[in-house]
């Protein structure tokens, strides 16, 4: 059975999508920590980030360094986190958050963004790109 982001990938479920190329997807996590959370995925459906060839794992790795760059162009923050924990979705990815204190990594305290604002978001940060 595909995962959720399997079926982000093939179009069946909306995202507010960042970038994508041929192997990787950027879109904002519909359930962030901060403003401007932001998931970076293969394409390829592949469990555990460990187990990507390296080819495929330095390229995500790439890729999310580009994202997290225009990421913090767009969104006022000291840095950008990363985390790859990869409990709550069997499919490889890397959050990037925006962070201006320590509780915005802990997964715990959630904002909530409406359609329009994650949609400007979205849009912002491709503009930094």
């Amino acid at each position: 059975m595909s995962s959720i982001f399997t079926k982000i990938v093939n179009g069946e479920i909306p995202s507010y999508k960042i970038a994508e190329d041929d192997n990787y997807l950027a879109f904002l996590d519909v359930n962030p920590n901060a403003k401007g959370h932001t998931l970076c995925i293969p394409k390829q459906e592949i469990d555990k980030i460990f187990d990507m060839d390296d080819e495929l794992y330095l390229g995500l790795m790439k890729f999310s360094k580009k994202i997290a760059i225009a990421l913090e162009k767009t969104v006022p923050c000291k840095r950008i986190g990363i985390a790859v924990v990869g409990l709550e979705v069997p499919h490889a990815h890397v959050h990037l958050i925006p962070l201006n204190e320590m509780d915005e990594m802990r997964f715990q305290n959630k904002i909530s963004l409406s359609k329009e604002e994650f949609e400007a978001l979205a849009k912002n940060i491709q503009a930094n790109l």
